[in-house]
This record gives structure tokens, C-alpha cells and sequence, in this order.
């Protein structure tokens, strides 16, 4: 089983808004850049998801805030494989404004694993699996 992942960064300056929060589009760059870091840790960067032949396309995101990031926080997402399929699998984050305190937002992105050379979706190589890890 693959542990859950924590990705940490700074909330930067121009990712705040007029009403002194982190703007919403923000918290999917930090979910995207966290899923990235969760399977580099784990054995498979996406230079080698490109070389294995497939890739991914986010198809469904859900978004749940209870709280904000402001600026001087600093970000924790948390990342965990929730379900896989055939074909897609689901990612939890868990988005707190330090390692270790209650989320603010709670994410869930589904993801199809898709060929590189166009023919459509496909089944995730092995190596692409174990980096995801096991369902919790």
C-alpha cells in the first residue's frame, strides 16, 4: 500500500484575492501539482507515465470548502488514491493551511488513463498502478 502523500508550498502573494483569501482556481493548480509530486515519490513522473505510452485527463473534479488559505499559510495537500477502476481511477486532497490541521477544502478529481498515440482510453500499465498505490 502507498502511503498518503503530503505536498507542501508556500501560498504565494498574487494567488490572493481582494477579499484577502487564496482565489479558487488556485486550490486545482495546488491539487495538480501535488498529484504530480504524489507519483513522482511513489516511481513514476510524468516524463515516465509519457514513456509507458499512456497519460491522464482529469474528467470530474469536486470541490468542498470549509475554510480559506490566506496568504503567509502554508499549503498541505494531502493526496490519497480513493478508488481504481478499470480505466479511471479517483484522487482525495485534503487542502489545510499547515501539515497536520483540518482541511479547508476537500477535493476529488476522477482521472482516465488515455494511450499517448491517440487510440482512446486504456487500462494503466503495472508500474503506473503500483505508483498510485492501493484504495484506502
Amino acid at each position: 500500500m502507498t502511503d498518503a502523500f503530503t505536498y507542501t508550498v508556500p501560498v504565494r502573494y498574487l494567488e490572493v484575492d481582494q477579499q484577502g483569501v487564496v482565489f479558487n482556481m488556485w486550490y486545482l493548480a495546488y491539487m495538480d501539482e501535488a498529484f504530480g509530486a504524489f507519483l513522482t515519490r511513489n516511481g513514476m513522473s510524468f516524463d515516465d507515465m509519457i514513456a509507458a505510452g499512456v497519460d491522464v485527463q482529469l474528467v470530474h473534479t469536486e470541490l468542498d470548502w470549509s475554510g480559506s488559505l490566506r496568504w503567509g499559510d502554508d499549503v498541505a495537500v494531502e493526496v490519497e488514491l480513493i478508488k481504481l477502476g478499470r480505466t479511471s481511477f479517483t484522487m482525495e486532497f485534503r487542502v489545510s493551511n499547515r501539515v497536520g490541521a483540518p482541511p479547508v477544502l476537500v477535493g476529488h478529481t476522477v482521472y482516465v488513463v488515455i494511450a499517448t498515440d491517440g487510440s482512446g482510453k486504456r487500462e494503466p500499465p503495472a508500474e503506473f498502478r503500483a505508483a498510485l498505490g492501493d484504495v484506502r
